[in-house]
């Protein structure tokens, strides 16, 4: 099946604007025609949510004024409590329809830290049937969740240890991140002891810690609006940037709207980073983590792209594509999304 689209398009890792068409042929870009057409259609790789916990979709905006521990922490915080005692039903219709919005905003895959071992696992599976978004599935609290998932999502260094649930991912060539520094900085270091593939949060990472992010080449994943709910701070995104791959997550669905447009425009409005450094961290990253083969726009990868409606109330006129994208585009700019099953 071929599909063709037409605008301006966000080429490459520099989302460079070009007047064309994007070829996609079985779910595969083949070619970028650049040629003058009459569209106004923006089109750029779909997002790439790299942190999520969408099972807390059955307790939206749950816990007001509570401390993080208290929020999330295994196993009594509140949202582990609220886990355990709904029924299967409701969590695959909560998730299922978080990821139906999830697409509907623009998300094209995700990775999900994923509660409740291997039925958690299984959970989840069964809310994405039928939704056309790719899922990188992390097991959580038992080895065996790993084994039917795509790698293991630890919960932080303080925790538990962790060697056995790193080891096994190593041995299985499946991918392994882990909380760090979200709280404080006590748990960065034996986070990173256990050589993860990615961590996610760092918002107490010291030089010394930034220092050896870099050395080590460790890839980050950034949740701003969630760390400044649960009043922990702010990441250092600039430095984090300067020193390694930094890629963009909304974290757990009751605290946040898992929506990438809100997610990139705070990030925005609170750094001094530029706009396609912005929208990489949104895109091509998170793809990068996780191993995918989407999130930019050239030839041989895979066909997940996000249309937007240049000649919307919101975007007519823009002088800037790429900001525009980042700073300004929301949900009611969304012509459709691109994928395998289009």
């Amino acid at each position: 099946m071929t599909v063709e689209v037409a605008g301006t398009i966000l080429r490459g890792r520099e989302f460079d604007p070009v007047e064309g068409r994007v070829v996609v042929e079985d779910g595969e870009i083949t070619a970028i025609e650049e040629e003058s057409v009459e569209s106004d259609r923006i089109v750029l790789p779909a997002f790439v949510n790299a942190h999520t916990h969408i099972g807390d979709s059955i307790a939206k905006e749950a816990g007001a004024g509570l401390r993080l521990e208290e929020l999330v922490a295994p196993p009594d915080g509140l949202k582990h409590r609220l886990l355990r005692q709904a029924d299967r039903e409701d969590l695959v219709a909560g998730m299922a329809r978080s990821l139906r919005f999830m697409r509907e905003t623009g998300t094209g895959a995700f990775i999900e830290f994923r509660e409740g071992g291997v039925e958690g696992v299984e959970i989840i599976e069964d809310a994405l049937e039928g939704v056309d978004i790719e899922g990188v599935i992390l097991g959580r609290e038992t080895v065996d969740a790993m084994k039917i998932a795509d790698g293991f999502g630890a919960s932080g260094a303080n925790d538990a240890d962790f060697a056995a649930e790193r080891e096994a991912t190593r041995d299985a060539g499946k991918l392994f991140g882990i909380h760090a520094g979200e709280v404080d900085d006590s748990d960065v270091e034996p986070a990173m002891d256990l050589d993860p593939d990615f961590l996610v949060h760092m918002v107490h990472a010291t030089e010394g810690h930034l220092d050896r992010v870099e050395r080590e080449e460790v890839p980050v994943v950034v949740c701003p609006r969630s760390n400044l709910v649960t009043d922990v701070g702010f990441p250092p995104i600039e430095e984090l940037a300067e020193r390694t791959t930094v890629a963009l997550g909304t974290d757990n669905v009751f605290l946040n709207s898992p929506s990438m447009f809100r997610e990139l425009e705070f990030a925005a409005k609170l750094t001094d980073l530029g706009d396609r450094e912005l929208l990489r961290m949104a895109t091509v990253a998170g793809a990068d983590i996780a191993g995918l083969n989407c999130g930019v726009i050239e030839p041989g990868r895979d066909g997940r792209l996000l249309v937007l409606d240049g000649d919307s109330h919101n975007l007519t006129g823009t002088q800037d594509v790429v900001r525009s994208v980042v700073q300004r585009a929301g949900v009611s700019d969304v012509v459709g999304m691109i994928s395998y099953n289009d």
